[in-house]
């Protein structure tokens, strides 16, 4: 090092001290001001920076006076922007386009544009009613048209009633029967054997299938349209039939077996099928409810909540294991309810109308059906038709680390779910049917009814020939004069006697 850097050092260093001497006023020195005022002038680039530079100073000044002489801080006014982000928190509403953006890269969805459309005509139906939550279950495909999919929950005690016209066609059923009844008694028929199976009760609103409500419409902006609930009878024929939707929810289904409804019960019963074995989260986002008696009981009707201590899954292990998947929706038992009933049990209107008749015996009490508890893991689904039941996938592999997985059924073609970080969604986009397999095989009717059991009483005799006919006529004729002889006999005898 020559003469002349070791001048420049002595001299830099000189200046820097001198920078570096505080004020006996205010304690400050300037080195440190003007650091802090680059920093301000870096971080917040103002427009025509040196014609306010005085300002920015006396400002550095002053917060830095008011950190350390005032330890108590004027509360920060509330901006329009933190009063809208409160207002959307309290919102039954989720964020859509977060959901949107997620979907489009996961390659599923409805588009950027439907989507918005989507936010909007759900918004309007959240404002319609009072709801705890509202989603975008997803769209059904049709024929002619298409359905829009909203799953809704009520707060308690806001949901309307729904069974006024059931219960008029039920009153009208009894009349017909009571009429129908008094006639077969004074023209009495022979009585058939024949024991309908005992129908198996809905479940109520909010438990089971029927725990959520949904809300259809073709298009987004038209009025939504609620359906009704659900019914064993409607799940167990859907599962035996295999039709394509029209968009009208008025439409008749012309299927065997007889489906009990239109189409607006056929959709609502898909949708009950799509949600119990495709609603899926990634493992530990729920923890299950452990209610008291629940063990005693014997019942599987456990419910879940949020777990707060979730910490998220990597994304990798979401992709490469489906025991990092659970179902959360209940799963439908073959009785076509989420929860078993004892249809061996009698109601009291039942044991009225055995009373006259002949006692039998009980059969032997039915064994409960209990399907897969909440949460179990997606590696314990079986394979249907040889199939693995779900695929694996991420969207991105150039970029893993800002890539999400993506879970879709193979059960059920167009159901697909995805999970980043702590944040996971289901949708469905689709024709609403299951996959069949190597082909659809429509159910056979049922054989013929038997005839009567054969009986004398109820069995014609053959008709007789002429010659048969003559010979019974002969011996009625004989018959008949053997009759009248001992009859004029006896009156002979009698007048001999009164002689």
């Amino acid at each position: 090092m020559d003469g002349t850097q070791q001048v420049s050092l002595q001299v830099a260093g000189s200046f820097k001290a001198f920078l570096m001497k505080s004020s006996s006023k205010s304690n400050l020195n300037l080195y440190d001001h003007l650091s802090r005022l680059l920093m301000r002038v870096i971080e917040e680039r103002p427009h025509d920076v040196v014609d306010v530079m005085e300002d920015l100073s006396h400002d550095v000044k002053l917060r830095l006076y008011l950190d350390t002489q005032n330890s108590l801080q004027d509360l920060q006014q509330t901006t329009a922007a933190e009063e809208l982000a409160e207002q959307q928190k309290e919102s039954a509403l989720p964020n859509v386009s977060e959901i949107a953006y997620f979907l489009e890269q996961a390659g599923v969805g409805l588009g950027r544009e439907e989507m918005q459309r989507v936010f909007l005509a759900l918004k309007q139906l959240v404002s319609s009613y009072t709801m705890q939550r509202c989603r975008l279950w997803g769209k059904i495909l049709g024929i002619e048209r298409s359905y829009i999919i909203a799953e809704a929950e009520f707060a308690e005690g806001e949901e309307e009633d729904e069974d006024g016209p059931e219960e008029v066609a039920d009153d009208e059923a009894r009349e017909i029967d009571a009429k129908e009844k008094a006639e077969r008694e004074m023209d009495p028929l022979p009585q058939s054997t024949y024991k309908a199976p005992p129908v198996v009760p809905k479940e109520a609103k909010g438990t089971g299938a029927n725990k959520f409500v949904y809300f259809v419409c073709n298009e987004a902006g038209l009025p939504w349209t609620k359906l009704p609930s659900v019914t064993p009878a409607q799940i167990t024929v859907a599962r035996q039939i295999r039709k394509f939707f029209t968009g009208r929810l008025d439409a008749p289904i012309v299927s065997y077996p007889p489906f009990p409804g239109n189409e607006a019960n056929y959709l609502r019963a898909q949708i009950a099928r799509i949600s119990a074995g495709t609603q899926i989260s990634p493992q530990g986002f729920y923890q299950a409810i452990e209610e008291e008696g629940a063990e005693e009981e014997g019942s599987s009707e456990d419910g879940i909540e949020e777990n707060p201590e979730y910490e998220g899954v990597p994304v990798g292990e979401l992709v490469d294991s489906l025991s990092s998947w659970v179902h959360h929706t209940q799963h439908i038992l073959q009785q076509g309810r989420c929860t078993w009933v004892n249809l061996a049990v009698k109601t009291e209107d039942e044991s009225n109308e055995e009373e006259g008749e002949e006692v039998e015996e009980d059969p032997d009490e039915p064994e409960p059906e209990v399907g897969p508890p909440l949460l179990t893991p997606l590696s314990q689904d079986a394979e249907i038709f040889e199939t693995v039941p779900w695929s694996s996938s991420l969207s991105s592999t150039l970029t893993s680390q800002h890539a999400i997985a993506i879970m879709r059924s193979n059960c059920w073609p167009g159901s697909c779910a995805y999970a980043y970080a702590k944040k996971f969604e289901n949708i469905y986009v689709g024709w609403g049917l299951k996959y069949p397999g190597d082909g659809y095989s429509p159910l056979l009717p049922p054989a013929p009814q038997s005839e009567y059991p054969s009986a004398p009483e109820i069995t014609e005799d053959v008709d007789p020939t002429v010659e048969e006919e003559q010979a019974l006529q002969d011996a009625l004729d004989e018959k008949q004069a053997a009759e009248e002889a001992e009859e004029g006999d006896s009156d002979e005898e009698q007048d001999e006697e009164d002689d």
